[in-house]
């Protein structure tokens, strides 16, 4: 009996301790972000090469690189426009799409004549961003990384994962927002 009652008094006197905090198994690590910021920088830089070589092997274009981080030429120039789109014209475009070698994909035919509001409709950041440095007549062939075409899932149809494209965007009319 005594040692049952020495033992219930060791156990007690143990079980006043002050608690200590219990630490995570598991530390949580943001690993998986960096390694897809760093994965999608090194993808960008390799597209940005293959914009290069595009370009140096048609010298006839004298392609710009935009802050958006795709490299257009203008193809057809017009000397009676004078503004581009703004945030929430109407805009008509035609427009075709090609891999970066030049092969069609979708020509003009297919996918018809365009009108969307700028900026304030659902479609592409390609087109979105490609028919704000145009003016009505003009044409140009741009050179699109993937995240602005259709990204990691392709279309499902001709357009693969993360492929990037050739448009040829034609701005037929704008409709300034009143």
């Amino acid at each position: 009996m005594k040692k049952v009652a020495a033992l219930c008094c060791g156990l007690l006197w143990l079980g006043c301790a002050s608690p200590e905090a219990r630490r995570p198994l598991n530390t949580p690590k943001d690993t998986f972000l960096k390694n897809s910021a760093n994965h999608n920088k090194m993808r960008f830089a390799q597209e940005q090469k293959q914009f290069k070589i595009v370009a140096n092997n048609t010298p006839e274009l004298e392609f710009t690189v935009s802050e958006k981080g795709f490299w257009y030429a203008l193809l057809e120039e017009t000397a009676t426009a004078t503004t581009s789109p703004k945030v929430g014209d109407q805009v008509t475009i035609n427009y075709q799409i090609e891999s970066l070698n030049g092969s069609l994909i979708y020509d003009e035919a297919t996918l018809g004549e365009v009108e969307f509001l700028v900026d304030k409709e659902d479609v592409i950041p390609a087109l979105r961003e490609g028919v704000k440095v145009l003016k009505p007549g003009q044409k140009g062939l741009f050179l699109f990384p993937s995240f602005m075409c259709f990204g990691v899932q392709g279309d499902f149809e001709k357009i693969g994962s993360r492929q990037s494209l050739r448009f040829i965007i034609t701005l037929v009319a704008i409709k300034s927002e009143k």
